[in-house]
């Protein structure tokens, strides 16, 4: 089928909600008034009953599910396609796919992890610039023909292993607003573009769009206007070229945190804008997105006991700089998790190299307050997870909670020094679960 312009529109839709198989991907479902605290108490007290001192994540579904409601009531023309990378775990991925939302992944493994969850391959693209061969045959031979490019030898590649696929030239682009700044590794500059996409042509390879990225922990909103209007000129100079291309991928950087410098809405208005003022809707242009922590940063809460203490004498003759707080004495802190395991995104992300522990039980008003340094359980020095809190005498035993740690955690997470990663303990509350129909996608808990 083809459309008024005389071309086959990319075909990246899908159902609404999908069956997928329900292996190994346990959910509990908060029914009769159940809360998340509920929860976490009935894992605490079940972890202690058993001597067990191991880290968990408590993964609210629910906020994937509002967060994509916000999405697509914010940016109403943008298909999302969530970045594999940023939280690799089933549950989420599952969740993905019963949201209609597509997949960008960057390599073999990440394509056969979403196909063996029965996502159909027209919903992947394989957002990554510089292949193996032996991950873009894998790609040809599963029908995931959808892939960016930005260089000559690329398309040489694709042109040996995988001669039908449809072709994204991703684009440098101004993105020195971005703590993350991915135009340093990746995407063509504007004055090489009409030399790619000539060869492209030479090579009968069919470009079928262009993508670029602002860089991961975007503060600036009108970086998205620039680079729209940067991809607005790459498709003039490929009509000039007789290439019609019909996609815009404008990557990831969304944060869906309140306390982001810019906040979602704010970036959502300038996107809009630029969209319609340089890819209308008459204009028949797709338009994509790469959005990773936007959908999982705030939906992964982290628990971690203290597993070790020590307290160090200040001699300092300080004052204290409140009424609770003293500054005697410094408590230190071990816990079961650090920066080699979930919290590796303090030496990791740059867009996240603050965390803020706090008490899971309630503290009073009354109890003194101490400055507190808190480490990770492993030897080496560098892991330390803060130095900067001032909290209650803790025990050993006591749990210390974390909040937004969705995002670059699971994946990055390692299990260096033998200490075991965080497990994951996927939550849903009973509307949600019918409302989306998943008693098909996951095993239900009781």
């Amino acid at each position: 089928m083809e459309d008024n312009a005389g071309h086959a529109p990319v075909n990246m839709k899908g159902s609404v909600v999908h069956v997928l198989p329900p292996e190994n991907c346990d959910i509990d479902i908060l029914d009769n008034g159940r809360t998340i605290r509920d929860f976490m108490d009935t894992k605490m007290k079940e972890l202690g009953s058993a001597g067990i001192e191991e880290p968990f994540y408590v993964a609210n579904l629910d906020s994937i599910f509002e967060m994509n409601l916000r999405w697509r009531t914010n940016l109403p023309r943008v298909r999302p396609f969530y970045a594999v990378k940023c939280n690799n775990d089933a549950a989420v991925l599952r969740m993905m796919s019963a949201l209609d939302i597509g997949f960008d992944c960057a390599s073999k493994g990440e394509i056969q992890l979403v196909l063996s969850l029965g996502v159909t391959p027209d919903k992947i693209i394989y957002a990554h610039t510089t292949k193996p061969v032996s991950h873009i045959k894998y790609a040809c031979t599963h029908g995931v023909d959808t892939m960016t490019f930005d260089n000559l030898d690329e398309l040489l590649k694709i042109s040996l292993c995988h001669a039908k696929a449809k072709l994204v030239l991703r684009i440098a682009v101004d993105d020195v607003a971005s703590k993350v700044r991915l135009s340093l590794k990746f995407g063509a500059r504007l004055e090489s573009v009409g030399k790619l996409l000539g060869r492209a042509k030479e090579l009968g390879l069919e470009v079928i769009g262009v993508s670029f990225h602002v860089g991961s922990g975007c503060t600036e909103a009108l970086a998205f206007k620039e680079a729209i209007a940067d991809a607005r000129r790459v498709f003039d100079i490929g009509n000039m070229l007789g290439i019609r291309m019909r996609l815009l991928d404008i990557g990831g950087g969304f944060s869906g945190r309140e306390d982001c410098q810019a906040g979602f809405e704010e970036f959502s208005k300038v996107i809009n804008k630029a969209l319609d003022e340089f890819f209308p809707p008459d204009s028949r242009v797709q338009i994509i997105a790469e959005p990773g922590r936007y959908y999982v940063d705030s939906a992964f809460t982290l628990a971690a006991n203290v597993i070790a203490k020590r307290v160090i004498a200040d001699d300092m003759n300080e004052h204290s700089d409140g009424e609770n707080n003293c500054p005697e004495r410094i408590m230190v802190y071990y816990l079961n998790d650090g920066v080699y395991g979930s919290l590796s995104c303090l030496i990791n992300d740059a867009a996240h190299t603050t965390v803020e522990p706090y008490l899971y039980r309630v503290v009073e008003s009354s109890e003194q307050r101490y400055q507190s340094v808190i480490w990770g359980p492993t030897c080496d020095s560098i892991d330390k997870v803060t130095d900067s809190c001032w909290m209650p005498e803790l025990d050993v035993g006591e749990w210390l909670l974390i909040d937004n740690m969705g995002a670059y955690s699971v994946s990055l997470s390692t299990d260096f020094n033998g200490f075991e990663r965080a497990h994951i303990y996927p939550v849903v509350t009973a509307e949600t679960w019918s409302t989306l129909n998943l008693s098909d996608i996951y095993n239900l808990r009781q």
